[in-house]
């Protein structure tokens, strides 16, 4: 069963706020190329799937250095990435456990030279309360919209 499919059950407006906190925090960190701690808003054993990727990366190092492979490449490039996440939609199970779905859009921009839009996604998240408080991705699902 995808996370489309499982029931909804509305979260509150604090945890709705939180969960938004909480995907500024990553994507910005992602976007300065910080990928360990981008990795560590994952759990320990963490997937992070993508139907551009052959296999589902697992674990906190596995995604860290996935994400860190790909941050250089495109600085070797002169190019820059950003994230920008909309369109947020949140579920609770007992209000330890969350699903959250979105669009992300990926700009890239080279050294010099104007914006892009590059990527159109799905995202697709499994998330936890972490135990020091805040969230945590058990499981993320990308969907590239260019190949679904």
């Amino acid at each position: 069963m995808t996370v489309t499919e499982r029931p909804r059950h509305s979260v509150g407006a604090d945890v709705y706020h939180e969960i938004q906190h909480f995907y500024a925090r990553q994507m910005q960190l992602l976007d300065d190329g910080r990928v360990v701690e981008w990795a560590d808003t994952f759990t320990s054993e963490g997937v992070f799937a993508a139907n551009a990727h052959p296999e589902p990366t697992r674990g906190r190092s596995a995604i860290a250095a996935a994400a860190r492979a790909a941050h250089d490449q495109l600085a070797a490039a002169g190019l820059r990435r950003r994230h920008w996440l909309g369109m947020v939609a949140v579920d609770g199970q007992d209000g330890t456990k969350l699903r959250a779905r979105c669009y992300a859009l990926i700009f890239e921009i080279p050294r010099g030279g104007p914006a892009v839009l590059r990527l159109s996604t799905l995202c697709e998240d499994e998330l936890e309360r972490a135990p020091q408080g805040g969230w945590l991705v058990r499981h993320r699902a990308v969907t590239r919209d260019d190949l679904a």
